[in-house]
C-alpha cells in the first residue's frame, strides 16, 4: 500500500482492504471540524468502488461528518464541489491498474499537503455525539467550466475523437462538449467497459488513433479512470507525450493572457521555453498534484503544470489537475499556436523509466547521487530527488514516486542527444544503487 499526498492505494482485497478503509475514513474525519462538517464523496469506474464507497459514507457519518455523494464522477467535479461543502473523498486509483484502488483526499477544494497527511496519520479517532446524513446531489461543473470558457473561439466545424476508458468521464465529457457545439466521435463511452488499460500516458491508443485518422478529426482525446489524466492524439494520429500535452494547455492558457505559472520540477523544457518567449515566468515545485497547487497558492500564480502527468491546473477554477478542463482549453487553440507547440516540442525527447526498490534504499540512492551528478551539472536542485541541470536544454531527475515503491528516472535533452543521455544516466544510477542494496 502507498499512502502519500496523492492519496492511499493499494491492491483491494490485498494490503488496501475494508479495515484499512474504514481506518483512513475515520482518520480523515478526525481532522475535519464538527459538528456538521461536510464532505462530498464520489468513485470512479472500478468494480470495487460502489462497496468502498459505502464504506467510506458510512464511516464518515459514523464520525459525525454529512456525506454528499455524486455516485460515479470524475476526480476534477469532486475537486470543484468540495470548494462548497469544504472536503471531499474520491474512491480511485487513478491510472494504477483496476486491482488497485484508493482514496484521494480534499480539503477545502483542493489536495492534502505532506504536513496535514502527517497530522492525518497520527490524529485519533473520536467517538461523535451525532451520526452524519447522506445526500445525493448533482454537481454544476459543466455550466462553471462552460461560463469559464464563454468567451474562448474554437473551431465547431472540424469534430474532435475521446476515448473515455470506460471511466468516470462517461457521462461528463459528452454532455460537456455538447452544450460547447462540438462535433465529436466517443470511444470505450460506457462505464466500466474498456479495451484499453486505465493509463493512457502508457497504453499506445491504437483505437483513437485509427478514429482520428479514418475520420480526420482535429485532435482525439484520453483519458484516464477518474478524468485528472488526459493524453492528446494529433491530427496525424500520433500520440503526443504527456510534457507535449501540458505544452498545448500551457499555450491556451497564454491565449487567456496569463503570465505566472508554476511547474513541477519534471517538466520538459519545452513548456519553460514557450512561457518565456510569451513573457511569462515559471516557478519549480515538488512533483505531484498538491504540491504544485501548494506552491501555486504561495506564489499567487495563474497556472499550474505536472508535466510527467499531463497535469494542467487552473487555480481560480479548480485546484487540481483537470482532463475535461485540458481538453475543452486545447480544443479551442488556432492552428499557429498548435503548430508553435509542436515545432517546440519536436525539438526534444523525454524518458522516463523505474526501477523497483524497497523505501528505505531508496532514500539511501537519492543520497548517493549527489556526488557523481556534480561534477558534470551546472545547478543541482534537491526540492523532490535529485535533478542535474546539465545545460540549457538537458537535465536528469531522479527522484522516489508517490504513488509505486520504485525510484523514477526522467531525462530530457535534444532529439539528438536524449537516449546517450538516459543511457549514460541510468548506468550511473544502477551503478550507485549496486552499493546501497
Amino acid at each position: 500500500m502507498k499512502i502519500s499526498v496523492s492519496g492511499v492505494r493499494g491492491i483491494y482485497g490485498s494490503d488496501l482492504n475494508l479495515h484499512e478503509i474504514i481506518k483512513f475514513s475515520r482518520l480523515f474525519a478526525s481532522c475535519l471540524v464538527k459538528p456538521r462538517t461536510k464532505c462530498v464523496l464520489a468513485r470512479d469506474s472500478r468494480h470495487s468502488g460502489r462497496i468502498v464507497q459505502q464504506v467510506v459514507s458510512a464511516s464518515l457519518m459514523e464520525q459525525g461528518i454529512d456525506v454528499y455523494d455524486l455516485r460515479v464522477a470524475p476526480t476534477p467535479v469532486v475537486f470543484k464541489e468540495a470548494q462548497k461543502y469544504g472536503a471531499g473523498i474520491v474512491v480511485t486509483a487513478s491510472h494504477n491498474p483496476l486491482d488497485w484502488n484508493g482514496l484521494k483526499f480534499v480539503i477545502e477544494g483542493r489536495g492534502i499537503y505532506e504536513d496535514e497527511l502527517d497530522v492525518m496519520l497520527k490524529g485519533a479517532i473520536s467517538a461523535p455525539n451525532e451520526f452524519g446524513r447522506s445526500y445525493c446531489i448533482a454537481p454544476d461543473y459543466i455550466n462553471e467550466i462552460c461560463d469559464l470558457v464563454v468567451h474562448q473561439e474554437r473551431n465547431k466545424a472540424v469534430p474532435i475523437g475521446f476515448d473515455l476508458s470506460g471511466g468516470a468521464t462517461c457521462d461528463y465529457v459528452p454532455k460537456l462538449f455538447k452544450r460547447l457545439g462540438t462535433r465529436f466521435y466517443c470511444i470505450n463511452d460506457v462505464l466500466g467497459i474498456s479495451s484499453r488499460g486505465p493509463d493512457p500516458t502508457v497504453d499506445p491508443l491504437n483505437e483513437l488513433r485509427t478514429l482520428v485518422s479514418e475520420n480526420e478529426l482535429d485532435f482525439g482525446f484520453a483519458f484516464d479512470l477518474d478524468g485528472d489524466r488526459l493524453v492528446v492524439v494529433n491530427n496525424q494520429g500520433e500520440k503526443m507525450n504527456p510534457d507535449s500535452t501540458l505544452l498545448l494547455c500551457v499555450a491556451s492558457a497564454l491565449k487567456m493572457g496569463m503570465k505566472r505559472f508554476v511547474t513541477s520540477i519534471d517538466t520538459s523544457v519545452s513548456v519553460e521555453k514557450l512561457i518565456r518567449l510569451h513573457n511569462g515566468s515559471v516557478e519549480y515545485s515538488k512533483v505531484g498534484e498538491a504540491n504544485v497547487v501548494k506552491r501555486l497558492l504561495e506564489v499567487d500564480a495563474d497556472v499550474g503544470g505536472e508535466g510527467s502527468s499531463a497535469g494542467f491546473i487552473l487555480p481560480k477554477f479548480n485546484m487540481c489537475r483537470d482532463g475535461l478542463l485540458a481538453a475543452v482549453t486545447i480544443s479551442s487553440l488556432d492552428r499557429t499556436a498548435i503548430k508553435e507547440c509542436l515545432g517546440l516540442a519536436s525539438e526534444y525527447i523525454q524518458i522516463r523509466s523505474k526501477i523497483p526498490v524497497n523505501p528505505a534504499t531508496g532514500l539511501k540512492l537519492l543520497d548517493k547521487l549527489l556526488e557523481p551528478f556534480e561534477s558534470e551539472s551546472s545547478e543541482i536542485l534537491t526540492i523532490d530527488g535529485v535533478k542535474a541541470i546539465l545545460d540549457e536544454d538537458s537535465w536528469v531527475l531522479v527522484r522516489a514516486s508517490n504513488t509505486e515503491d520504485v525510484i523514477r528516472i526522467s531525462v530530457e535533452s535534444k532529439a539528438n542527444d536524449a537516449r546517450t543521455l538516459f543511457k549514460k544516466m541510468v548506468g550511473k544510477v544502477e551503478s550507485v544503487y549496486e552499493h546501497v542494496k
